[in-house]
């Protein structure tokens, strides 16, 4: 332990902030986008709050320094740790394992060792500035061993996790080689968090099949071992969600609807807008969703002179091989589309391969009359959220694969099967024919959902049930009932 002694502490791979440099050669930092730091954020500043985390350039260090009432705790990984930490087990190895093995998963003992070592280099971080029955959480797949390294060091905290990706049946976890300490790793965690109900029954029947323990949903009965009591953890689903209030009012704003007038005629003002939102990612089936709208092309079912797609897609892991070949397999098809299907006055599809800030995406989301989300696998998707919450005039279509972790959240969308090409052709076709009285009615649904559950309700929920669990409660419980936080537990906002 350090001097400095946090009661609230985050882990992940990444810090919550993003070094810039401007032009005359001068570094500041600015907040990361993204749902995590916004949820956790004021919880932090109330909660005398520090972020353990990678500062995102091999082989660079960084001291400790305080950014906007949090201190951030930079950790330094070599070039080889990114390479086999992080690109190889994290990426390679895990990310298409947990997905449901769309492409296959690669087995190496070195990323394995990686793994053990930069998780440990996490957990000591963690443990060397918490403060005596401090609250740590952990996020998601890329460390999996911290809950069981910090429960061996400091026994005295109270240790949650969440993943932030599916967590895959056991047929497919199964396969991996180091499948019993990976389990072993998250149970060190007095709550487990999962996306999905289906991804916490996975865990739990994981835990039963490797450990033999004893569960009932939600706890897992985990029994002493020499060096420590037994204890009951629990795993459950609490479904991440996006800032609802604060992207509705950034699609309110004078420049952001202007922004919108103006992407529709930039596109020539088609009868209808098709919008793809995704980082480069075989789980996001963008491959599955081109074919369709070609095909749709092809079929004389759908006009480019009346319809337009615009895919962007986010660079994503561009040094691993898999990504690399993705990106050549779409940007192959989508010269193919425009190819053959477009005119001088109009392109079948705008392919943009880069990011966007979020006024240019609320602003394209209020231009596009359909959002198509094809996910083949994923742990929620937030894009189909950020599309809800931006149409506060009660307009557009969502279609929503039901391999997302979002479908089981919003009932209203126009639900697909992305292998199902032929389903997912039909039901463009009747989203982009969808009258205004039937979109008022799903989109209304879809936003009274995204409104109950946002980011707060989820970071709350999370903690809530976390401290209960602690202090002996019921995980069942409503988390975001009345209950009062013990002057150990940090305070919610």
């Amino acid at each position: 332990m350090t001097d400095e002694q946090y009661a609230f502490v985050v882990v992940s791979n990444r810090l919550p902030v993003d070094r810039v440099v401007a032009d005359d050669g001068s570094a500041a930092w600015k907040q990361s986008p993204g749902g995590l730091v916004t949820a956790l954020e004021p919880v932090m500043r109330q909660a005398d709050g520090a972020w353990v985390g990678w500062i995102g350039q091999p082989g660079e260090h960084v001291d400790p320094f305080d950014h906007d009432g949090i201190r951030i705790v930079p950790l330094s990984l070599s070039a080889d740790e990114v390479e086999q930490y992080y690109e190889g087990f994290s990426n390679d190895t895990i990310w298409p394992l947990y997905h449901d093995v769309i492409v296959p998963a690669t087995y190496h003992r070195q990323w394995w060792d990686s793994y053990v070592e930069v998780n440990q280099r996490f957990a000591d971080a963690a443990a060397a500035i918490a403060a005596d029955g401090a609250t740590v959480w952990v996020q998601d797949y890329q460390l999996q061993l911290v809950p069981r390294m910090l429960r061996q060091a400091r026994p005295d905290l109270v240790i949650g996790f969440f993943n932030h990706i599916p967590f895959p049946a056991y047929g497919l976890y199964s396969q991996l080689p180091w499948r019993t300490q990976i389990i072993e790793g998250l149970l060190g965690a007095d709550v487990v968090g999962f996306q999905r109900v289906a991804d916490a029954g996975n865990f739990s029947r994981a835990v039963r099949r490797l450990l033999g323990y004893t569960t009932k949903s939600p706890y897992i009965e985990v029994p002493a071992t020499a060096s420590t009591p037994e204890r009951r953890v629990v795993a459950k689903a609490f479904p991440i969600s996006i800032d609802v209030g604060g992207f509705e009012r950034l699609a309110r704003s004078p420049e952001v609807q202007a922004r919108a007038t103006q992407i529709r005629e930039e596109l020539g003002n088609p009868n209808t807008v098709m919008l793809g939102v995704d980082r480069l990612d075989y789980t996001k089936g963008i491959g599955h969703r081109l074919k369709a709208f070609g095909e749709l092309l092809a079929d004389g079912r759908l006009n480019v002179e009346d319809v337009t797609l615009v895919q962007v897609a986010s660079p994503s892991r561009e040094r691993v091989e898999t990504y690399r070949q993705l990106r050549d397999e779409i940007e192959l098809t989508v010269g193919r589309i425009n190819g053959d299907f477009g005119t001088i006055g109009h392109q079948a599809v705008n392919y943009l391969h880069h990011g966007f800030p979020r006024e240019e995406m609320a602003a394209l989301y209020l231009a596009a009359d359909v959002m198509l989300v094809t996910a083949l696998r994923d742990g929620m998707n937030l894009v189909a959220k950020e599309y809800v919450a931006a149409r506060y005039d009660e307009d557009g279509v969502l279609v929503l694969s039901e391999f997302a972790g979002a479908a089981d959240e919003l009932k209203t969308a126009l639900r697909i099967n992305p292998h199902d090409i032929d389903g997912l052709k039909d039901a463009m076709m009747q989203a982009a024919a969808m009258s205004r009285a039937e979109k008022r009615k799903r989109m209304r649904g879809l936003r009274k959902r995204v409104r109950e559950n946002d980011v707060d309700h989820w970071s709350r929920g999370f903690l809530r049930t976390l401290a209960e669990v602690h202090e002996g409660g019921d995980a069942d419980t409503d988390p975001l009932g009345d209950l009062e936080w013990t002057a150990e537990r940090p305070p919610l906002p």
